[in-house]
């Protein structure tokens, strides 16, 4: 008895297990675009692959919708700008040689100045 019982309660797991949306990926050109997602369906991740690595513009997203993360790949490693959302702040990292090159740290307290010139 105590062995069905616990045969069906993995069946149940794994049921629920196989109900979570798997990563979807179509070619578009020479690129990969893949796409991943939260257990309840919204997209949590999109970007590229390219002979396997990442590569262009990857975009993180929270269980809303709204994107939390901006990053760029070429050939795997990370390149340029990046872009961290949070709460309270925005964060951009500047990566050269797949190594952070500076921080800055924008708070929405910030006073930025621009001219439309």
């Amino acid at each position: 008895m105590k062995t069905m019982i616990t045969i069906c309660m993995l069946g149940l797991v794994t049921l629920g297990f196989s109900q979570e949306k798997q990563p979807t990926f179509s070619a578009e050109g020479d690129l990969v675009k893949a796409t991943y997602y939260y257990e309840d369906g919204s997209i949590k991740t999109q970007g590229f692959f390219k002979d396997k690595k990442l590569t262009g513009e990857w975009v993180r997203f929270d269980k809303s919708g709204n994107k939390v993360q901006l990053a760029y790949y070429k050939e795997g490693k990370k390149v340029g700008k990046w872009f961290v959302w949070a709460d309270e702040s925005l964060k951009e990292i500047n990566y050269q040689d797949n190594a952070i090159a500076s921080v800055n740290v924008w708070k929405n307290e910030s006073k930025v100045a621009f001219s439309n010139k």
